[in-house]
């Protein structure tokens, strides 16, 4: 494992240990270099509601899922899915990936979704 992997998975369990002293659904990102996610996951970890570039619908509007245009999409999409699932106080877990590019570009479609993280 590279110092960067390391650095990241640090990262990542320091944010998931402060999410779940607060007792929030946590709204996960996973990315990979092709793809990118988003998961809404209750405080006893029951997935209430994701998206995901590899869904049916959303990669036939998309020619590359690893990208910031897909990342706003998959977050657009999920904010209707957030939204409809009723649940107000959620927090933004980044799974320890910085905040620039897709990762940014996801939670601002979020925000503009009407989703407040």
């Amino acid at each position: 494992m590279s110092a960067k992997q390391k650095s990241r998975e640090r990262r990542a369990k320091l944010t998931r240990a402060k999410i779940r002293q607060q007792g929030k659904h946590r709204l996960v990102v996973t990315r990979s270099n092709a793809h990118i996610g988003l998961q809404l996951i209750s405080p006893v970890g029951a997935v209430v509601a994701s998206a995901s570039s590899l869904e049916k619908d959303i990669k036939a509007k998309l020619k590359h899922g690893g990208n910031v245009e897909s990342a706003t999409l998959v977050g657009s999409i999920m904010a209707e899915r957030v939204k409809a699932s009723g649940i107000e106080a959620y927090a933004f877990d980044r799974s320890g990936y910085k905040y620039h590019g897709r990762v940014k570009a996801l939670a601002e479609a979020l925000r503009e979704g009407g989703v407040n993280i």
